[in-house]
């Protein structure tokens, strides 16, 4: 499948492919917190919620028809700042990728049956952005970056809010692919939302000294760690971004999803976002706009 399949992941998204849906809802995450076990796998490193769980979080909404309970969190980066992420934005990589899944509850019993199965899991994207001030409940997850170390180690985290955890935008990218890691099923419902988390570089440097092998023969870093980018193959990227109707009444005229409506992809430097803020571009620090 990993070889052969026509919706693989990731893909780099462009903004003249992005399909405006106005029938795109948010997104939904249950609010309370869940506990779970930190992994370093030699190849990744991994969150998993803990199995006996009596309260799980579901994902459910935005371009979802199920609700999805969440499972587990793939972390994505490179060994500098220069690439890390799966999915890249108009050709831009950024530092790394937090990948959140989950198994489609209404139809299938768990991860392992529903990723073989259509709708069966939910990939939500968020892309690492270096920033002064980090996600707060990223850094429950970052501050136990030291006793994972080496391959085989863990760790537990607890009392984590996936709600939290997501930056602050109800806009986001979606598309039918695959999970990014062996296997490569195309079941997976993708949406990428459209802000960054923000990571400091101290948190980023921790993040980097991972190793692939144990303490005595630590082998490589374990960044580096992103699939190549997939073919598109005529896929449809949907998107519900759409800045020019904020706070406009959406029943003054009928909705569609052939509306003229463009989009242009933020340049990720500091001068050019001071510049966007002075000229009062909306959400500057998101990955797409529309244009006027």
């Amino acid at each position: 499948m990993c070889n052969k399949g026509r919706r693989q992941s990731p893909i780099n998204v462009e903004p003249e492919k992005l399909l405006f849906d106005p029938y795109l809802r948010s997104l939904h995450i249950d609010k309370h917190k869940i506990s779970g076990t930190l992994h370093n796998t030699g190849q990744s490193l991994v969150f998993r919620v803990e199995k006996d769980t009596k309260q799980h979080v579901n994902i459910s909404s935005g371009p979802l028809a199920y609700r999805y309970q969440f499972e587990e969190i793939y972390f994505h980066y490179g060994t500098d700042n220069n690439q890390g992420s799966e999915h890249h934005i108009h050709g831009y990589s950024f530092p790394g990728e937090i990948q959140l899944y989950g198994f489609n509850k209404e139809l299938y019993h768990n991860m392992s049956e529903a990723q073989h199965k259509a709708q069966g899991i939910v990939g939500i994207s968020l892309m690492l952005q270096i920033g002064d001030t980090p996600n707060p409940e990223l850094r429950i997850i970052t501050s136990a970056f030291n006793k994972v170390l080496y391959k085989g180690s863990s760790t537990p985290i607890r009392h984590i809010s996936l709600r939290s955890l997501l930056p602050n935008t109800e806009q986001y990218m979606t598309y039918e692919g695959s999970t990014t890691h062996p296997g490569c099923w195309e079941s997976t419902v993708w949406i990428i939302l459209n802000k960054p988390i923000y990571i400091t570089k101290q948190e980023l440097y921790a993040l980097r000294k991972l190793m692939q092998g144990s303490e005595q023969t630590p082998k490589a870093p374990l960044g580096n760690n992103a699939r190549p980018l997939q073919a598109l193959h005529h896929r449809t990227v949907r998107t519900n971004i759409d800045f020019a109707n904020t706070g406009v009444s959406k029943t003054l005229s009928c909705p569609t999803m052939y509306k003229d409506m463009y989009y242009k992809a933020n340049r990720w430097t500091s001068e050019i976002s001071a510049r966007g803020r002075e000229r009062g571009l909306p959400d500057i620090d998101s990955v797409f706009h529309s244009l006027p």
